[in-house]
């Protein structure tokens, strides 16, 4: 059968949930680096200024006497931001239900070093940093970039096993949770109780939802959408509103798969039954049964899954570009680089972040391997567990995000932090990949 597009051999290939999910981390590490650099030379050119006043104008919102205002930058951190948080949302509610999280004794391992690999480089930080104005950063160096990291050890190909990719995804999810937590315990200042009360209403509203089987994404986008705007008014991070509203989502399908199968079957046959003279045109009765079909795919498959397959391009195309482009550029004045690097700031992310994640992702793993609690993943050695130990130094996107909100207002500790952020990322992927590529040797 001759295909339309090049593209259309897509239909030949079918990628399972996990396959999608690495081939989005995928595409999203790769725009990030791009636009990262685009961010660095707009920061450095002639036109830092313009592109700093882009990102710091007021976009207004009123209805009446009411208004929200904020800047564009603004907007991106707390406003797209919520997108990709809750896509984290979605990834831990199926890690947790039905990926490597779900079987403890194969989570056990990635748990404890993700685990490690958040309190030591905090430690680390908070030891270089104690009895500063800079110590409050300390959750700065806890972060992985799931996307970076993902991407470096997939383009090594068969040199690293399924298994070992595996650990370093649920890994990666463990400490996003962790994230998660961290800014919305340690990183929120005053608390408004009653819009936070409020934004609590509006998730038992979605969980009502749940309850009652409704599987439209609709009512969940609406309540979701003032559940936000609560959590905005409260203090806490608005982002937070998207993990939260993630868990509301179901993650049962409506109808059982064993049902969909033989209906399906019926309706392929009676679909085969009507014949037509043009190939590229289908029988009235035809359409019917493919819309049929597809009905019936929605009702077999869940709200959960389909949200997590269709956002995953928007926001690794559109949320992370913009959020790299707003937040990676800084001005870098080469004389006094040398002294930047070396503030307490930096000093503590960029231990943190190469020090810290290689310790306690691997040192705890070698720790509890040793002890029996857990094993290797399949296929793969301790060597390569090092390997993924710097990986996980990578601390980009989220590392920044806990950084603006750290030192809120401050624009030279939010400068050396950044600083810091992507000198110990950059050392940190390059040396991984390459320890995995040269060193480590596939088991």
């Amino acid at each position: 059968m001759k295909l339309y597009a090049p593209w259309e051999k897509a239909f030949s290939r079918i990628s399972t949930p996990f396959e999608h999910f690495l081939h989005a981390q995928t595409t999203t590490g790769i725009v990030l680096m791009f636009m990262t650099v685009v961010a660095l030379v707009l920061a450095n050119s002639p036109f830092a200024d313009v592109y700093s006043h882009f990102f710091h104008m007021k976009i207004d919102f009123a209805v009446g006497s009411w208004e929200l205002s904020n800047t564009l930058h603004h907007w991106i951190n707390d406003g797209l931001m919520a997108i990709f948080f809750f896509i984290i949302g979605l990834e831990i509610k199926r890690e947790i239900l039905v990926g490597e999280l779900s079987n403890i004794k194969v989570a056990i391992l990635p748990i404890l070093s993700a685990i490690g690999g958040m309190v030591l480089p905090a430690l680390i930080y908070s030891a270089i940093n104690y009895g500063s104005d800079g110590a409050v950063g300390w959750g700065i160096p806890m972060a992985t970039d799931i996307a970076f990291a993902i991407s470096a050890l997939v383009l090594l190909g068969n040199r690293v096993s399924p298994a070992l990719v595996t650990f370093l995804v649920a890994l990666a999810i463990v400490d996003d949770l962790g994230a998660v937590v961290v800014i919305a315990m340690f990183y929120t200042e005053h608390i408004q109780y009653l819009p936070l009360a409020l934004a609590g209403v509006m998730f038992l509203v979605m969980v009502g939802f749940n309850r009652v089987g409704i599987h439209m994404i609709l009512p969940y986008f609406i309540v979701g959408l003032f559940m936000w705007f609560f959590m905005l008014e409260s203090g806490v991070h608005a982002t937070i509103a998207g993990v939260i509203a993630a868990l509301a989502i179901p993650s049962k399908p409506k109808q059982a798969p064993a049902d969909f199968t033989q209906h399906t079957k019926n309706l392929l046959e009676e679909y085969d039954n009507y014949r037509v003279s043009d190939e590229h045109i289908m029988h009235e009765k035809q359409k019917a049964i493919l819309i049929n079909i597809k009905d019936k795919i929605d009702a077999v498959g869940t709200p959960s899954a389909r949200l997590e397959h269709d956002l995953h391009l928007p926001v690794a195309l559109v949320v992370i570009p913009l959020f790299a482009l707003a937040n990676a550029g800084i001005s870098v004045d080469f004389s006094s680089i040398g002294e930047t690097i070396t503030t307490p700031i930096s000093l503590g992310i960029i231990f943190g972040l190469i020090i810290g994640k290689v310790v306690g992702i691997a040192g705890v793993a070698y720790l509890a391997i040793k002890l029996g609690i857990a094993k290797l993943p399949e296929g793969s050695t301790m060597n390569q567990v090092f390997g993924i130990g710097f990986l996980g130094g990578i601390g980009f996107t989220m590392s920044i995000f806990v950084a603006d909100l750290a030192f809120l207002g401050d624009a030279d500790m939010i400068f050396q932090a950044k600083v810091g952020i992507l000198s110990a990322s950059l050392f940190s992927g390059l040396f991984g990949f390459l320890w995995l590529k040269y060193v480590a040797k596939k088991a």
